[in-house]
């Protein structure tokens, strides 16, 4: 999802959220870049409780590297309807962004080809850290609201397949 600024169709009517009886949802968020994950986290957490979903399992990882792992393991256990990867990565001068970025990337995308659990993207990637908190509950609102948003969508999703 773009922007939360990004709320209504070409009507003007406002997006709501399906409703999934028994939603579980795992999260695996990156230690690393603290202030910024911690703060996506919330913002999800908040929007499932708002939303009246209670069974949400909180892993943590060291980086955004490990999110794969994570994120592997939790949708393996078949317990979880969607799984939520929350990451952080700032540009610095070295082509280390650009690798974990990859890495995250196709860690991902890898896992939504190959298994049955819808697995989403939550993972900044930015220039700066203004640019981090402006989309972890600044200016921009807040990424993790709107990776929440997408998993119950998407967790939806799955089931109507079924």
């Amino acid at each position: 999802m773009s922007t939360q600024l990004n709320k209504t169709d070409n009507t003007g009517t406002l997006h709501t959220l399906p409703h999934v009886d028994g939603l579980t949802v795992g999260i695996v968020c990156a230690e690393w870049n603290d202030q910024i994950t911690g703060a996506l986290l919330q913002g999800a957490l908040d929007l499932f409780e708002q939303e009246g979903y209670e069974d949400i399992t909180v892993a943590r990882v060291p980086g955004t590297v490990e999110l794969t792992y994570g994120a592997a393991q939790m949708a393996r256990t078949g317990r979880y309807d969607a799984v939520i990867m929350i990451g952080c990565v700032i540009r610095g001068g070295t082509p280390h962004f650009d690798y974990v970025c990859d890495n995250a990337t196709q860690g991902c995308a890898y896992l939504n080809a190959t298994q049955d659990v819808p697995i989403i993207f939550c993972v900044l990637t930015t220039d700066d850290l203004q640019q981090a908190l402006d989309r972890a509950g600044g200016a921009l609102c807040n990424k993790g609201t709107e990776a929440a948003e997408a998993a119950i969508k998407m967790a939806h999703f799955a089931r109507t397949l079924r």
